[in-house]
């Protein structure tokens, strides 16, 4: 998959973006029983974590397919240090995309901490369509030209081959509202570089443009957001960085 080692330069197009925050169902099911029977009232806090490196990340390749590329040595390393760092968050669910490098991820938490793993296909990856398996060197001429048109308001742009900005926001907001209807008030849902960013940046009411220069989200990086699918949602923490809220 498109691994943001490029991002840097990326965040800095995106940051020059006005930027709106707003809030646009559930594609695919998950076992999570759902508990919530209050379910559009009260606040939860998720936090977004990005896979460690996987095969795709390595190889220099755009790879959006599913399942995907295992996760690498390093990546299995990285997946070891984030379970360690995050072992003590009290974290009530765990959340993963069909794709295997998250899961695989995810494994070395849920393994610690005594949770079952919680799959939803609405956390995938950003499809590249007809950019899968280009040069990543290329993405952001190409593959990320209608996820930054998105950022913009433009939901109707559509990366070619593939989805378009309402299309991912309808589907990464059913899984988002999945894991709201699950109960658990301080859920971790492990994703992908893109579609935790992008569905960020389209969401939460308080974008900061400033973290995509200087933070863009590497493997194993984390994005903590709280609220409700009806009110909304706010950004705490991108990356390690308090944010003003």
């Amino acid at each position: 998959m498109y691994t943001w080692k490029f991002a840097k330069p990326i965040v800095a197009i995106l940051a020059a973006i006005s930027l709106s925050s707003c809030s646009a169902g559930a594609d695919g099911s998950g076992s999570h029983s759902t508990r919530s029977t209050n379910s559009q009232q009260h606040s939860i806090t998720i936090t977004f974590m990005r896979h460690g490196e996987s095969g795709g990340n390595a190889s220099g390749l755009i790879d959006t397919s599913t399942p995907g590329p295992d996760l690498t040595a390093k990546g299995r390393t990285e997946a070891q240090a984030a379970a360690d760092a995050h072992r003590s968050a009290n974290f009530d669910g765990i959340f993963a995309s069909t794709m295997v490098r998250t899961q695989e991820t995810a494994q070395y938490l849920a393994d610690d901490i005594h949770k079952p793993i919680h799959v939803l296909p609405g956390l995938r990856e950003i499809e590249a369509g007809q950019y899968e398996h280009q040069p990543e060197s290329t993405a952001e001429r190409n593959y990320l030209q209608a996820p930054m048109e998105w950022l913009q308001g433009q939901r109707d742009a559509r990366i070619p081959g593939s989805i378009d900005g309402n299309e991912f926001e309808n589907r990464f907001d059913g899984a988002v509202q999945q894991i709201y209807d699950s109960g658990d008030s301080n859920p971790i849902a492990f994703a992908h570089g893109g579609s935790i960013m992008i569905w960020t940046l389209m969401n939460v009411r308080n974008p900061d443009d400033t973290l995509l220069k200087t933070h863009p989200l590497g493997n194993t990086a984390t994005v903590q957001i709280v609220g409700n699918p009806r009110s909304g949602w706010k950004l705490l923490n991108w990356d390690g960085v308090a944010v003003a809220h």
